[in-house]
């Protein structure tokens, strides 16, 4: 099981970025995928959720109505759509899968919010 995140930069408030996180040894749609952010100094913290039902999907209420998150079965891909970013998003993004009793993560993306 690997899980490869990208798509993290530097981003002026207010832009967007779309983070990725390809997936291998198994398959994204058969599994719940999660993203976290670690900020400078704080804990990690659960921003996005989303279910073996592409509907089902859980938003913390920092980013809940800025940020977006779904998969695309096809690239064995998951995304997360971040608009309207604030500098307070800066933070490391991680994904997350739990599969064989485990919880399996990423090496991290890092994103910058700063003018």
């Amino acid at each position: 099981v690997q899980l490869v995140e990208s798509g993290g930069g530097l981003v002026q408030p207010g832009g967007s970025l779309r983070l990725s996180c390809t997936a291998s040894g198994f398959t994204v749609s058969n599994y719940g995928m999660t993203w976290y952010c670690r900020a400078p100094g704080k804990e990690r913290d659960m921003v996005a959720a989303i279910g073996l039902d592409d509907n089902l999907a859980y938003y913390d209420e920092s980013v809940n109505g800025r940020f977006t998150i779904s998969r695309d079965n096809a690239k064995n891909t998951a995304y997360l759509r971040m608009d309207g970013l604030k500098p307070e998003d800066t933070a490391v993004y991680y994904c997350m899968t739990h599969l064989g009793g485990s919880d399996h993560w990423g090496q991290g993306t890092q994103v910058t919010v700063s003018s």
